[in-house]
């Protein structure tokens, strides 16, 4: 009999740190996905929007210090500041201290679009969370510093 179930993957042997590590890579991958496609009603592609959280993160930034931060190439940066600043969400303005660069910080309209994609994102993830049990969301609870943990290191 055929079904229009998902194929799901079992999860890999949770015993051993190779496991788990493939166990979490798929798992953390899924959700992500998830997230993303929970976008609050904007074009942006995913690199347009971590660059634009990024500046909001640190304030202001040369754009060759937020192509480092990134991981990308400058010319990359170049083009994806261009994007955010035709939509008003980025402005240059000149470097404080060296007049040969610019900083690029968040606009208001850019904030604006961050805080909702933000309230969007968990406002569908809390929905999701209420389907676990108590004792799932307390494991998840105890797991996520551990989690921010790993993802800084």
């Amino acid at each position: 009999m055929l079904t229009n179930e998902p194929k799901t993957e079992p999860i890999a042997n949770l015993r051993s740190d190779a496991g788990l590590a493939s166990a979490l890579r798929v798992s953390l991958a899924r959700l992500n996905r998830r997230l993303r496609k929970q976008a609050a009603g904007h074009a942006l592609t995913p690199t347009q929007l971590a660059t634009l959280a990024a500046v909001e993160r640190h304030t202001a930034m040369t754009p060759g210090e937020l192509a480092e931060h990134e991981k990308v190439q400058p010319p990359s940066m170049t083009r994806v500041i261009a994007k955010l600043e035709e939509r008003g969400l980025l402005a240059r303005s000149p470097h404080p201290t060296d007049r040969r660069q610019v900083s690029v910080s968040v606009t208001a309209a850019g904030a604006t679009l961050l805080k909702e994609e933000r309230r969007t994102k968990e406002a569908w993830l809390a929905r999701r969370l209420k389907e676990l049990t108590a004792e799932e969301r307390a494991t998840l609870r105890a797991a996520a510093p551990i989690l921010e943990k790993l993802s800084k290191s």
